[in-house]
């Protein structure tokens, strides 16, 4: 009996100091540097160019240097694409409210060609 409750001593030392580093890890501060961020892609299902996003500039409209069709997100911050220069919402050449919001987790495709956006402050 003493043989099984060492090899539970041992197991249980071991799980608790395996659950010690995974709180240290979730303690640490999760800056912008601690995640990869969202990445837009100029081909549908994340393939093509990639372009990563600024979340530093929060609230302000951002330009894409090209049309981007997909994204791909793990990022502390939401990201609002547009499918019209300067933020304006609406399907392309449109006045609408269209837009897309990218979240913090995710990735898909858009129904059109994003070519601007803007940071949200979350």
């Amino acid at each position: 009996m003493k043989t099984v409750f060492t090899k539970c001593a041992a197991v249980a030392g071991g799980m608790l100091a395996s659950g010690m580093l995974v709180l240290g890890t979730g303690a640490a501060p999760a800056g912008a540097a601690g995640l990869p961020g969202v990445t837009f892609y100029t081909g549908a299902n994340a393939t093509g160019s990639a372009i990563k996003a600024d979340l530093d500039k929060v609230g302000a409209c951002q330009e894409l240097t090209v049309p981007v069709r997909s994204f791909r997100s793990i990022s502390e911050r939401s990201v609002e694409v547009y499918f019209n220069a300067g933020c304006r919402p609406g399907a392309p050449g449109t006045n609408g409210d269209l837009t897309y919001v990218v979240g913090t987790l995710g990735t898909s495709n858009f129904p059109y060609a994003a070519v601007s956006y803007r940071v949200l402050a979350n």
